[in-house]
C-alpha cells in the first residue's frame, strides 16, 4: 500500500496519516488510532488493519500493509455486502479470531 492510499475508507484516512499519528503520538493501544481523524469508527472494516499497523509500530517494524488499494477496496466491498471478513490471512488481513482485545 502506498502512503497516500486510504486505510480507513469511511473517513479517507491515508496510510501516511496513520503512520504519522503512530510515530508522533505512539499510542499504547490500537484503539487510540480512532483519534487519528476517526479511523476505524465507521464501518469497522479497517480495525484489524489498524491493529496490525499498531502492532508493527510496537514491534519496531515498518508500518505498512502488503495489499494493493484495489484489492483492499474490493475486500471491503465484500465485507460491506456480507458482513464477513476473510480469515485466511491473505492481503495483510489478520485472522479476526486471533486478534487480541485492545
Amino acid at each position: 500500500m502506498d502512503p497516500d492510499d486510504q486505510v480507513c475508507l469511511c473517513f479517507r484516512v491515508s496510510l501516511r496519516k496513520v503512520r504519522t499519528f503512530l510515530n508522533r503520538e505512539d499510542p499504547p493501544v490500537a484503539s487510540q488510532l480512532a483519534d487519528c481523524l476517526g479511523a476505524g469508527t465507521g464501518c469497522q472494516w479497517c480495525v484489524p488493519f489498524l491493529k496490525k499497523l499498531h502492532a508493527r509500530k510496537q514491534a519496531g517494524e515498518e508500518i505498512d500493509l502488503p495489499v494493493s488499494p484495489v484489492e483492499y477496496a474490493a475486500l471491503r466491498a465484500t465485507y460491506r455486502r456480507t458482513g464477513e471478513r476473510p480469515t485466511n490471512g491473505d492481503s495483510g488481513q489478520p485472522p479476526t479470531s486471533t486478534d487480541p482485545p485492545t
